[in-house]
């Protein structure tokens, strides 16, 4: 067993030092490679979660016991890595909404109240003109965050294109019962 910790360790070591450099990477807008650095993180820490199924069924361990300090660690940067990729697909040109939206969905399942997930994610669907959404994320962050302008300004664009789309829709049937 002792083995075993030693692998979880080394394997949450690596993955924090694969953050670390993501994050200097991101400091000096490389974006790509800190995307690579931050998928990396993120493969080491697959291996360890409890939570997937071994891909390779039969062929080594089923699951690694992970006392609740280990999957603290795990989750925690399991979150700032989706969330730290999520914001390098930002600045990629296109954007990647889609993916920001599956990385902030990822940070929400272990922390629903972080504020960046609930903005990237509000930011992703506003793009995928999903306003309903968006504007659910968007209303969430501000609640936690109520002086950030950015977040103020997408509730603004979002309120704004849930409005158009709701005329459109009204002139759409307006004629439709009337005979």
């Amino acid at each position: 067993m002792a083995a075993q910790d030693e692998g979880v360790e080394q394997r949450l070591q690596l993955a924090a030092s694969f953050k670390t450099q993501g994050n200097a990477c991101y400091s000096n807008q490389r974006w790509r490679e800190a995307m690579s650095l931050y998928h990396r993180a993120l493969l080491q820490l697959r291996s360890l979660d409890p939570h997937l199924a071994n891909p390779l069924g039969g062929l080594g361990p089923t699951s690694v016991n992970l006392v609740p300090q280990q999957l603290e660690t795990l989750q925690s940067l399991q979150a700032d890595c989706y969330n730290n990729l999520a914001a390098c697909l930002l600045q990629t040109q296109p954007p990647r909404y889609e993916r920001v939206y599956e990385c902030s969905l990822q940070v929400l399942k272990h922390q629903p109240d972080n504020i960046k997930a609930l903005y990237r994610a509000g930011v992703s669907c506003y793009h995928l003109c999903d306003y309903t959404k968006a504007h659910k994320y968007l209303t969430q962050a501000a609640t936690k965050q109520p002086k950030d302008g950015r977040i103020r300004q997408y509730i603004q664009l979002t309120d704004a294109a849930l409005s158009t789309s709701r005329e459109k829709e009204k002139q759409r049937y307006q004629g439709m019962f009337d005979k």
